[in-house]
């Protein structure tokens, strides 16, 4: 399956010298470690300039936003990323055409949560950039925190919302009537648990407390939002 960025390049060389092109995302890959680092308020487009190995009027002609386009490009990239991992994920462990039998609902859950967990490892930039985002909300622009949220954390809790709604219809799940609160309390309880205790993956937890933190989650979950009568065996 071909990511969100692949097919965003693909549009882009059909719209773009590809020399352009390349060092547009020469600059951005530099600049996501820049801001990963920096912070978006503390990051200077001089610093971001010398990262990718440019001049300042260089990167303005790529991005005549200058650091606030910036940044929205770049959070939007490593989003989609992650967005498309997350996504994979639900489809595979959670796919509408086989629902797991009650006795294994928490075992598939605890890997849904499990492949969220590994994705703050998995794409360390991405999460330091969310970090800053949610330290720095005061100073990055309201359209980029739209863009952001937009790219990822939206539509993966639209999609989590109608893999918990096809559960509950399956008679393994009950609800409340609000599957979109639902997908929040999972994710907080769980992988949201694990990169709060990480402080955003800046310090990596041992396995075994990753592990213990899932399951607690999964549990007060299902505690909470199990149909009655399908409690495993």
């Amino acid at each position: 399956m071909s990511s969100s960025n692949d097919a965003w390049i693909e549009r882009a060389r059909r719209e773009v010298p590809p020399r352009k092109l390349e060092k547009q995302i020469a600059i951005v890959r530099q600049a996501c470690r820049v801001f990963g680092r920096e912070g978006y308020a503390r990051a200077s487009v001089d610093s971001l300039a010398a990262a990718a190995g440019v001049s300042t009027r260089t990167l303005y002609n790529h991005f005549p936003g200058g650091k606030a386009q910036l940044f929205q490009t770049v959070i939007t990239w490593t989003a989609n990323e992650v967005r498309d991992a997350q996504l994979a994920t639900i489809h595979t462990l959670l796919n509408p055409e086989r629902l797991p039998h009650p006795d294994n609902l928490e075992r598939d859950l605890v890997a849904v949560a499990r492949a969220f967990a590994d994705l703050i490892t998995d794409y360390p930039d991405h999460f330091a950039l969310v970090r800053h985002i949610h330290a720095e909300a005061d100073h990055v622009p309201a359209e980029v925190l739209a863009a952001w949220r937009e790219a990822g954390p939206a539509s993966v809790a639209a999609a989590f919302a109608v893999a918990l709604t096809t559960l509950a219809d399956g008679g393994l799940l009950d609800l409340h009537g609000n599957p979109e609160l639902a997908g929040i309390h999972f994710t907080v309880l769980t992988s949201g648990l694990v990169l709060q205790t990480s402080h955003y993956g800046v310090l990596p937890l041992p396995d075994d407390v990753t592990d213990r933190l899932l399951r607690g989650g999964v549990a007060a979950f299902l505690r909470a939002y199990r149909a009655e009568g399908t409690e495993a065996a």
